[in-house]
């Protein structure tokens, strides 16, 4: 347990940082799932418009440092790798 009062504080600002980035993280996966459902349905419009929306979503995590930056890259490269291969 934390000792000092900077410890203390340390402690609160950590608790409310862990809560915003599994809401941030939570938000992200929900993004991904509905990608997911798309391309499993094989919607090719479907599967496009839903990347559309996940991957400013994505790369906000990033930004938020909830993913690494080269993480989210390829999240992004690798699902719309599939999305293009599902056109053809």
């Amino acid at each position: 347990m934390a000792n000092t009062a900077s410890a203390k504080k340390a402690a609160r600002k950590i608790e409310r940082r862990t809560e915003i980035n599994g809401a941030r993280k939570s938000r992200m996966r929900t993004f991904l799932k509905k990608v997911e459902e798309a391309l499993a349905s094989g919607d090719q419009k479907a599967a496009s418009a839903a990347l559309q929306a996940a991957q400013p979503e994505i790369m906000r995590a990033a930004q938020k440092g909830v993913l690494h930056k080269n993480t989210a890259s390829r999240k992004v490269s690798r699902l719309s790798a599939r999305v293009k291969a599902l056109n053809a």
